[in-house]
């Protein structure tokens, strides 16, 4: 293949990376609603970890850039991981286990970047601008009418799920905020890769230990279930983190962080196809507005904030 030749086609790939990325992280959400009905979700998600740890460990010796340096940066990065991966996810798929909606809890945890703009003030001493406030509020209105149109006037809270579930996503919401904010704090200069092999390790400990002593750990092998770890871990967990890592070398992260704000609706859409889960009119109209605050946000803020890192895995 000649120069020329190559030259529209790389370029078209690398237009089509930031997109792609954002598409593979959406479907996180639609394989916890595939694969839950087969397993309790922390023993989901540490046989998961499992065997994205056996696959990430030889990529960081094949791949090189070195392990994190120190005892102190190790621990550091272990609890960022427990926030970031264990809290973020144990609360996600155990939320989704008690039968939240898939595009629900994409956005209740896509709020993410408002809640770590008001945690930034206290505790990084970041001022919010006066866009970012105005954000704020539209989040804060689009999920009250997206909460509102699920209120169920019979015994239930809501339409399909209970409080437990919609407090096991705030507290992945809590977590991946503070997660959020401690690693940007404690785990500077910390390699993505290996960083992350880190991350795994110090939530499925937590986890492991959550499925020992709530769960009955017991796994259904069927194939759906197989074909759903087997996306998680290699397009997920590992795909989409090499994405990443390709997305930063070339100067993309900021794109990419900036595409976020697009994982709820295309969650909800495959949501919706794949499982028939709908939302009336005005939760719709509440996700377009809190959608439309969380922009705002991130568009406010500094060009070294808005930095992915490898926590939506």
């Amino acid at each position: 293949m000649t120069s020329s030749s190559a030259s529209p086609l790389s370029s078209a790939w690398l237009a089509a990376m930031p997109i792609l990325f954002v598409a593979l992280w959406s479907t996180g959400f639609i394989g916890a609603k595939f694969g839950l009905p087969y397993a309790e979700p922390f023993t989901f998600l540490f046989v998961r970890f499992v065997l994205t740890l056996a696959l990430l460990v030889p990529l960081v010796q094949l791949l090189g850039g070195g392990w994190p340096r120190g005892a102190r940066l190790w621990g550091h990065i272990a609890v960022s991981g427990l926030l970031v991966h264990g809290a973020y996810l144990g609360g996600v798929f155990y939320g989704i286990y008690q039968g939240m909606p898939a595009g629900l809890a994409s956005l209740l945890v896509g709020l993410q970047p408002l809640l770590t703009a008001v945690l930034a003030g206290p505790l990084l001493d970041e001022r919010l601008a006066p866009r970012q406030w105005l954000g704020l509020a539209l989040g804060l209105a689009g999920i009250t009418l997206v909460l509102g149109g699920k209120l169920d006037p019979g015994d239930g809270l809501f339409q399909g799920f209970g409080i437990g579930a919609l407090a096991s996503v705030v507290v992945a919401l809590v977590g991946i905020s503070l997660g959020t904010l401690y690693q940007k704090r404690h785990c500077v200069g910390m390699p993505l890769l290996s960083g992350t092999v880190v991350q795994y390790l110090g939530a499925g400990v937590v986890l492991g230990l959550g499925a020992l002593l709530f769960e009955e750990r017991h796994i259904d092998w069927t194939p759906t279930f197989a074909l759903t770890l087997g996306w998680l871990v290699l397009v997920l967990s590992i795909a989409a983190i090499l994405l990443l890592m390709a997305l930063i070398k070339r100067g993309e992260a900021s794109r990419v962080a900036s595409l976020f704000y697009l994982v709820p609706p295309v969650t909800a859409l495959e949501a919706w196809i794949l499982f028939d889960e709908r939302l009336p009119l005005p939760a719709l109209a509440g996700m377009a507005i809190a959608i439309a605050g969380v922009v705002l946000v991130v568009k406010g803020r500094a060009p070294d904030s808005e930095t992915p890192d490898a926590r939506r895995t």
